[in-house]
């Protein structure tokens, strides 16, 4: 019989031997290939749940082209900054600082810068940044689960030497052609561990996965609106990361003898509570729909986006004018406002115009979807 000792050997997992394949002079690195796919998994999802909300589709991709970089940058910025004697001590190499393939991105730097970027394109975009967070905060946490499999691929962000079954193998991996000890880019050619440690980065992963559903759960239940999603997925994640930092044995900036992204979490979760619970004052979920709609109105277009030409009198584009135009023009000619202040000559009778300003309304009480300005297609809007 295998004893105890044995039995829980075999029950650890093992760590991939490599975490970078070549394909010819390409290398390709599984930590890279993680962070893109929770990029894309966050996108796809953040967009449908922002339609789902009123949004328009892609605006969650247009949002994107600011928010990723900025969030790579400050998530890189933040990792280098606590961790400065790894790129600036002596006998570093100060050009790793730029080497984000390897590993290195500080949640807290990328989220916050990443809230800038979003933030510049939700003002050019017109629409709150509260709701648009509130629609991608599942999806980033969904993210963070899925970078984490890249630091299962690097052997990193691993705690203590545990005896639990579910323990992680740790190899030595070397460069094959120099047989030198590389723990990134190098292969492990002997399969037995040189320890068995508590898989902290799979503590975390799973542990984001469960806020995840608990954001989308609240959100369904309590229709929470004006950031209050993205709150609690903040306040969800830092709890975690609170305890499984302090489980982390990998090299780290202490501040008073404890990890310094200890100190970071408390912190933010505390000002995350503070914002969930204040927030709840702003009322109920905001309406996406009537935000753009009215944005649309203030630019002097219609709710589609696209400018109303002057002197067109369709429903779905014009019936305001249309209907103005009907009640105060004179006999044998008038004028319609155009959305940007011309003017059409129109050479109808009265009658005729206001029997036109009768049928714009009712085609915008029977396509307000479209985005009628009559009265009647604001009802249906």
């Amino acid at each position: 019989m295998l004893s105890l000792a044995s039995t829980a050997v075999l029950a650890t997992i093992p760590s991939p031997d490599r975490g970078v394949w070549h394909l010819g002079p390409i290398p390709l690195r599984a930590y890279a290939v993680c962070i893109i796919v929770g990029i894309v998994v966050a996108i796809w999802w953040g967009e449908r749940r922002l339609v789902a909300r009123g949004g328009e589709p892609g605006t969650v991709v247009d949002i994107a082209v600011f928010a990723v970089p900025f969030g790579l940058v400050g998530g890189r910025l933040y990792h280098v900054a606590t961790d400065w004697d790894k790129y600036f001590g002596p006998g570093r190499n100060p050009l790793d600082a730029l080497a984000v393939w390897n590993g290195g991105l500080g949640i807290w730097g990328a989220i916050a810068l990443g809230g800038v970027g979003a933030w510049l394109a939700c003002r050019r975009r017109g629409i709150p940044l509260p709701a648009v967070a509130d629609a991608i905060a599942p999806g980033i946490v969904t993210a963070q689960a899925i970078g984490r499999l890249g630091n299962y691929f690097n052997q990193e962000l691993y705690g203590a030497p545990t005896t639990v079954p579910w323990g992680l193998e740790i190899y030595q991996r070397v460069d094959p052609a120099t047989g030198l000890p590389d723990e990134l880019g190098g292969v492990a050619i002997n399969h037995t561990p040189v320890e068995i440690v508590h898989p902290t980065f799979l503590y975390e992963l799973l542990w984001n996965l469960g806020v995840a559903l608990l954001v989308v759960w609240a959100d369904r239940r309590f229709r929470l609106g004006h950031g209050r999603a993205f709150a609690l997925y903040v306040a969800g994640y830092t709890a975690g990361r609170f305890w499984i930092e302090l489980m982390r044995r990998d090299e780290a900036t202490h501040v008073f003898g404890v990890r310094i992204n200890v100190f970071t979490a408390a912190l933010v979760f505390l000002g995350a509570v503070v914002y969930l619970v204040l927030a709840r004052q702003r009322g109920e979920r905001e309406d996406l729909a009537a935000v753009i709609s009215a944005q649309r109105a203030a630019e002097g277009g219609s709710p589609s986006g696209q400018p109303v030409p002057a002197g067109v009198t369709s429903a779905a584009g014009a019936t305001g004018a249309t209907a103005a135009a009907g009640t105060s023009g004179e006999a044998g000619g008038g004028q319609i406002a155009g959305p940007a202040g011309s003017q059409a000559e129109v050479a109808t009778p009265t009658s005729e115009r206001i029997s036109g300003a009768g049928a714009g309304a009712a085609g915008g009480e029977s396509d307000g979807k479209d985005g009628g300005d009559g009265k009647d297609g604001a009802k249906t809007g």
